[in-house]
């Protein structure tokens, strides 16, 4: 081996919601690992999602009982992990006759209560709606049941920062662009893929087990990068989002029917707006391009619009996002399965497409392994990294027992969100009560990170807007990879919501600056 080449146990390719979990699982067995990601972390499909745990309630219908009850079983075991960055939330389903009937509703309900144990959750009630509700007057029946909010991006940025707390190296913006076999082991050709890196130099890797976890670029990938055919082809899916003003003063979600048999949830977001997504549209071209169209806008509208008294237009759209979903459609896939033959696509609705996940395990006799991860949701995310460890532990001597379960993630180590409130104003009764709170939520206790020498507002440097200051700028920047202004008004936090253009550009150059010194 080159004196020059890095080696590794893995090397994990993706800094999505599963590279980061399947690199956090894998470094906590013992496995020295290396993750690069092309862009930043969580840059993609694991930064534009519903933002929910969740059982799924709209897959029963499509008979997908195992991954009901798998993600049921995962919202329990999610929710204790991250206490600062997810939360259990209240949905209500109005019922309307000329979609689904009562009684499927009420049966769908039923095996969402039982198909998993719950501890945290209460279970599902039927509902009568008065005069003082914000759906239409029309509208007086209805259903409530329990799932649970996530901040999906911070999920991942948590992960990659357990993940380095076990020994992972951790590389942001660094695309790979090649990957072959050579004597037994994988040799892996890294390069900086940020601001004015044209000509960047490359880094070379070793591993003894290579790991694709590019979420839509997974069957791109053996093009692009491993020369040679993909085993299996994933079928796109954009679903975008809208953010509006607040519709409604109330603290629970509603998930909405609509006459094309889907379904559209408007979520509490950020204290001042309302979520609501999202569409499933098959998407062809760079994911990183996606985008959402007019045709989506009007659609979200209208599904909004069909069942509140408050009735928006594409005009009060203040944010969107689309994010495209790798999605298996060809095959009954198990997260138990390691598949080494290749399936045949099929046209169903984009709305059908299975949310699980399969691998494909390529592992010919004396050459290194490569596994392939295919497929996948947020909420399962922790499984399939174990699973996908449990995958390629046979390629190592005596690899550590599966940790991940009843781990805490950075930050989680306190009772309640009330609790840490409490403490923190304490400590530093001269923040703002918002300003604990949205530290409490991001960050949970890792916020003593960039509060604890500091004893007034002017101690936390200056002042970009929207009360985010230059010390939590530069703990964002030194321990969490943000690298430009987008990564922390966009994925670190959501304040690119009420930062104005000016404000927003002087971080931008504050974060460059800081960069060149």
């Amino acid at each position: 081996m080159p004196a020059d080449d890095k080696a590794v146990d893995v090397l994990v390719i993706g800094g999505g919601v599963n590279g980061v979990g399947i690199a956090m699982d894998a470094a906590g067995r013992g496995l020295k690992v290396a993750l690069c990601e092309m862009h930043d972390l969580a840059s993609a499909t694991s930064s534009n999602s519903s933002k929910l745990i969740h059982g799924g309630l709209r897959y029963l219908e499509h008979y997908e009982f195992c991954l009901v009850k798998k993600a049921l079983a995962e919202r329990e075991i999610l929710l204790a992990s991250a206490p600062h960055i997810m939360w259990p939330l209240r949905f209500r389903l109005p019922h309307q006759p000329h979609l689904r009937p009562a009684w499927m509703l009420r049966l769908g309900l039923y095996l969402y209560d039982h198909l998993a144990k719950r501890e945290q959750l209460p279970r599902s009630r039927s509902l009568i709606f008065n005069a003082a509700s914000p759906l239409k007057s029309s509208i007086n029946i209805g259903f409530e049941y329990s799932d649970g909010w996530v901040d999906d991006a911070r999920l991942v940025v948590l992960c990659a920062m357990a993940a380095r707390q076990h020994g992972a190296e951790i590389k942001p913006r660094t695309r790979c662009i090649k990957a072959v076999r050579e004597q037994g082991q994988w040799r892996v050709t890294l390069q900086q893929s940020g601001r004015g890196t044209q000509d960047a130099p490359q880094e070379q890797y070793r591993c003894k087990v290579l790991i694709n976890a590019a979420g839509p670029w997974a069957s791109s990938l053996f093009d692009e990068v491993l020369t040679q055919p993909a085993p299996k082809q994933l079928r796109l899916v954009k679903g975008s989002h809208i953010v509006v003003p607040r519709l409604h003063d109330e603290p629970n979600a509603y998930i909405l029917q609509h006459t094309d048999q889907r379904i559209v949830f408007v979520i509490p977001y950020e204290q001042q707006f309302s979520l609501i997504g999202t569409t499933d549209v098959d998407y062809q071209g760079d994911p990183a391009e996606a985008k959402i169209e007019a045709a989506e806008i009007d659609y979200l509208c209208q599904v909004v619009n069909d069942h509140f008294k408050r009735q928006i237009a594409p005009a009060e759209v203040v944010w969107s996002y689309s994010g495209v979903r790798p999605l298996m459609s060809d095959e009954s896939v198990s997260h138990e399965k390691v598949d080494k033959e290749k399936g045949a696509d099929t046209q169903n609705d984009a709305q059908t497409a299975s949310r699980d996940y399969t691998f494909t395990l390529d592992a010919p006799k004396g050459s290194a392994p490569l596994l392939s991860v295919f497929g996948g949701k947020l909420t399962t995310y922790r499984l399939l990294s174990e699973a996908a460890v449990d995958a390629i532990a046979p390629f190592f001597s005596k690899p550590r027992a599966p940790w991940t379960k009843n781990a805490i993630l950075p930050g989680g180590h306190f009772s309640s969100q009330p609790a840490l409130i409490a403490e923190l104003r304490q400590h530093y009764p001269w923040l703002s009560h918002s300003m604990l709170q949205r530290f409490a939520r991001s960050y949970g206790n890792l916020c003593q990170h960039f509060l604890h020498d500091c004893h007034d507002l002017a101690a936390l440097g200056e002042h970009f807007g929207a009360e985010l200051y230059q010390k939590e700028v530069d703990y964002l920047m030194d321990e969490e990879w943000a690298y430009s202004a987008e990564d922390i008004l966009w994925r670190r936090s959501k304040l690119g919501l009420v930062l104005g253009e000016e404000q927003q550009a002087r971080l931008q150059q504050y974060m460059e600056a800081k960069q060149s010194r």
